[in-house]
């Protein structure tokens, strides 16, 4: 008979993470920012470029002041 032992993990909290919510709204927003055309962009400061890279982020890769 084989016993299998309940090996668990603790994984430190990090405060710097979002939670779920916030990452699902951060997704939205970024997948938003790749829609918008050139007029839109200049009007927020943006390159084409800038959106673009801004939209590949992972939706968890976040400044650390917008958890506050």
């Amino acid at each position: 008979m084989t016993y299998f032992s309940d090996t668990r993990i603790a994984y430190p909290i990090h405060r710097n993470l979002p939670s779920l919510t916030q990452m699902l709204s951060i997704r939205k927003q970024r997948r938003q920012l790749r829609k918008m055309d050139a007029r839109a962009l200049f009007d927020i400061g943006l390159t084409r470029t800038e959106a673009v890279e801004e939209s590949r982020r992972p939706m968890w890769d976040v400044p650390a002041h917008w958890l506050r």
